[in-house]
């Protein structure tokens, strides 16, 4: 196979400085064309336009989110995009903290599997997408070190909103209801083994023990994970994540996703 370049770029995310790196193959075929479709559709359509970057989670979305902002205001070929994340819309730490919910027969605290679909607020983001696409509004974001909610933290005025997250093609009760707001969606595969080990690596970078990160996998993460995967509608496109960390983009007509990643291992569904 013909070596790999790969770019370096320096991102911000979350507050951190993070250096991410990018095949020019992905950049220049699956990147900027994806950012020249929603160019032609925000002017065609001539309003606000909401794009959905979806993936099961530790795929890489923020990350990526995040690049093709910056990718977008570095060519002027592009209209500018702005990344939003759904995070900000988890319910309050207070509220997990304070509500059960039914899973499998048992009730359980929210807030042991914050992450969950069931852990976030559907009609708050509902009301927030549909006022983007309007004139604009103010965007929840989620500080990841006081691990909370912050409301309205973020003006968003773009006429490209760029929306990632886990759940925002999920085929299920009140998440359609999201899905229908996009105007085109981007979908990401990934190789539930690969996710395995860096969602345990990121609890026990957040605090937790090796032990404490595991079963947290098995009893939130994991299930999490292969929800995505399975119960997420058909998306306008769809990209792998390879285990390199590269993007390859699955013909939408064939959509055969075997040949670039595993399918769930069943002990872990």
């Amino acid at each position: 196979m013909p070596e790999k370049f790969w770019i370096n770029c320096p991102l911000n995310i979350n507050g951190l400085e993070l250096d991410a790196k990018f095949t020019k193959n992905a950049v220049d075929n699956i990147f900027k064309p994806f950012l020249r479709k929603l160019t032609e559709i925000q002017g065609m359509m001539d309003r606000k336009i909401v794009a959905y970057l979806a993936a099961p989670p530790a795929a890489g979305k923020t990350t990526l989110a995040q690049y093709l902002e910056k990718l977008s205001r570095e060519d002027p070929v592009f209209t500018n995009v702005r990344a939003l994340g759904m995070d900000g819309f988890h319910y309050d730490s207070a509220y997990l903290k304070a509500n059960k919910i039914l899973r499998d027969g048992v009730e359980i605290l929210m807030n042991d599997i914050k992450g969950a679909p069931e852990t976030f607020d559907v009609d708050t983001m509902q009301i927030k997408l549909r006022e983007v696409r309007q004139e604009g509004t103010n965007w929840n974001a989620y500080d990841r070190i006081i691990h909370d909610v912050v409301h309205d933290a973020l003006s968003v005025e773009d006429d490209i909103v760029l929306v990632e997250g886990n759940y925002l093609l999920l085929d299920e009760p009140r998440w359609t209801n999201i899905r229908v707001l996009a105007d085109y969606t981007v979908f990401v595969k990934a190789d539930p083994a690969y996710l395995k080990d860096r969602l345990i690596f990121r609890k026990m970078k957040s605090g937790l023990t090796r032990e404490q990160a595991e079963n947290f996998y098995v009893n939130s993460d994991s299930k999490n994970v292969i929800r995505v995967l399975e119960n997420s509608a058909h998306a306008n496109e769809t990209w792998a994540l390879l285990p390199d960390g590269d993007y390859a983009k699955i013909d939408d007509e064939e959509e055969d996703f075997d040949s670039v990643v595993f399918e769930p291992d069943e002990g872990e569904a």
